[in-house]
């Protein structure tokens, strides 16, 4: 495995290189929170943040994305016709992203990459990114990563990994795309021999520090029926308001609405951003809805996260143990204690109070 020192005296010049063949994004401070930016030629990601508030889920997918544009004006010879809107597929970079966004990204992959159907501008804007990650030195208290099927210094999802080594930055090539991004910045110095076994060393202590963990090992064992009619879910529902905090803020939750808007003759087809917390998100024409009580909406949350994901792509649960719905839900809806109380029922058929 290629991995190249990057001294930071020679980090800005890098990045203003590498700007003159990619578009440039990485965290950049607003008022309180961090957020992901595209970066002005010159400017600096701003590498301090631990965690975006908002994961970096809108590079790829954007909270509102125009899809199609039509008119309405019927003496157009075009008038019934979707144009589909233009859109930038250059190549870009994002810079710092954390393992656990890289990761999520792997995950809902899997929704929009299938043998029988693929979301063409999800592909497209991914295709189009090399993602150069960075090592967490220091997680936060509601970071769970390490039992979620991630970890600080995880890889997948990057293109480069890199860990702050004080002076210099060890960047470890991943991919192709990496090694094209690295070469793009003038970055090409061999770091020391060693250099694996001290990034190994950082990402085990790093993992050292995590101690939030969830239990998922017993989730695949029992009937989504017994976990659907567990006495729990009343509880845990119970102080939801259905904001969707936790889904817009969560980097693996991918629901979305498509929808057409006017102004006089002109159209625009849309893709939004929509929650499973909301009332409308099942809302049949017929006025019947599925999910029509709070109980329902967060059932169903935590089943597709933790239950039928598992289930579906026998692999780990839909979540990489970022924190962001633990530290942002305004009446402290906790889902390590939802995937606790889960687990405990599928291995004893009653949950346990878990705090």
């Amino acid at each position: 495995m290629k991995i190249i020192k990057i001294a930071k005296s020679q980090w800005a010049a890098g990045l203003d290189k590498a700007a003159q063949s990619y578009r440039m994004i990485g965290p950049v401070k607003e008022k309180d929170f961090h957020s992901f930016k595209p970066l002005p030629r010159g400017a600096q990601p701003d590498l301090s943040c631990l965690n975006t508030r908002l994961s970096p889920k809108s590079i790829v997918y954007p909270q509102s994305e125009s899809m199609f544009d039509f008119t309405l004006d019927e003496s157009r010879p075009d008038h019934h016709q979707l144009k589909e809107t233009a859109q930038d597929y250059s190549p870009r970079a994002v810079i710092g992203i954390r393992p656990c966004d890289a990761k999520a990204f792997a995950l809902v992959r899997l929704n929009f990459d299938t043998p029988d159907v693929q979301d063409p501008y999800w592909l497209r804007a991914y295709e189009s990114t090399t993602w150069i990650g960075l090592g967490c030195e220091a997680p936060c208290g509601s970071c769970f990563c390490t039992t979620a099927g991630c970890g600080p210094y995880h890889e997948e999802g990057l293109d480069v990994l890199m860990a702050d080594a004080g002076d210099h930055y060890l960047a470890k090539v991943l991919t192709d795309k990496g090694a094209a991004f690295l070469d793009a910045a003038g970055w090409k110095t061999a770091a020391a021999k060693d250099a694996d076994q001290t990034i190994a060393a950082m990402a085990q202590a790093a993992e050292g520090k995590i101690t939030s963990v969830v239990q998922t090992e017993n989730l695949r064992s029992l009937p989504n029926n017994d976990l659907y009619n567990a006495t729990f879910w009343e509880d845990v529902s119970f102080s939801c308001i259905n904001c969707g905090t936790c889904t817009f803020a969560c980097p693996t939750c991918w629901c979305f609405d498509i929808q057409d808007e006017t102004r006089g003759t002109s159209g625009v087809r849309m893709k939004n951003w929509d929650s499973c917390m909301y009332p409308l998100f099942t809302l049949h024409g017929s006025g019947h809805n599925p999910r029509g009580t709070k109980l329902h909406r967060v059932r169903q949350r935590f089943m597709h996260k933790l239950k039928y994901f598992v289930d579906k792509y026998d692999r780990g649960i839909q979540c990489v143990g970022c924190g962001r719905c633990v530290r942002l839900c305004p009446v402290n809806i906790d889902i390590r204690r939802v995937c606790n109380m889960m687990n405990s029922f599928a291995a004893s058929g009653e949950a346990c109070a878990i705090k």
